[in-house]
């Protein structure tokens, strides 16, 4: 199965320029905790809550800072035409929940989750894929650090 039969493709982009107090009201009204960030029509970055709290509060950036600041310019991504299995094995790897979905012109068509990938009859994979996850280390682990 492809990750397109699987994605969400309503998805919010932020821009970089705007606050983090934007950011977090955008995430209240999605109830998701990451927005991909996008500039020019190509994907840049991607906010978490994470980085709001690890990169911003805790470092005393107030809520007027630019997503540009703390944002993850550094994107994990998938393709529309990729095989779910290799997907999930990928976020494993990668302890991701979720991952933008980019079409192969490298344009922003959607973004997948754990949960998306287990609704449609991945639970297996998916339950491996966060196993992998929960694994200690990784770039925001506490005991990487």
């Amino acid at each position: 199965m492809k990750i397109s039969t699987c994605m969400t493709r309503q998805v919010q982009v932020a821009d970089p320029e705007q606050s983090l107090h934007q950011a977090a009201k955008m995430m209240d009204e999605l109830d998701a905790g990451s927005i991909p960030v996008g500039e020019n029509d190509r994907l840049v970055g991607m906010i978490t809550d994470r980085d709001i709290v690890i990169r911003a509060v805790a470092l005393s950036k107030g809520p007027d800072t630019s997503i540009r600041e703390v944002m993850s310019p550094d994107v994990m991504y998938c393709y529309d035409d990729e095989e779910v299995e290799d997907v999930l094995e990928n976020m494993g790897d990668l302890q991701v929940r979720r991952l933008p979905v980019l079409n192969r012109d490298k344009r922003l068509v959607g973004i997948v989750s754990l949960g998306d990938l287990a609704r449609n009859g991945e639970t297996m994979e998916a339950g491996q894929a966060l196993s992998g996850i929960s694994q200690p280390g990784g770039e925001h682990s506490q005991t990487a650090h």
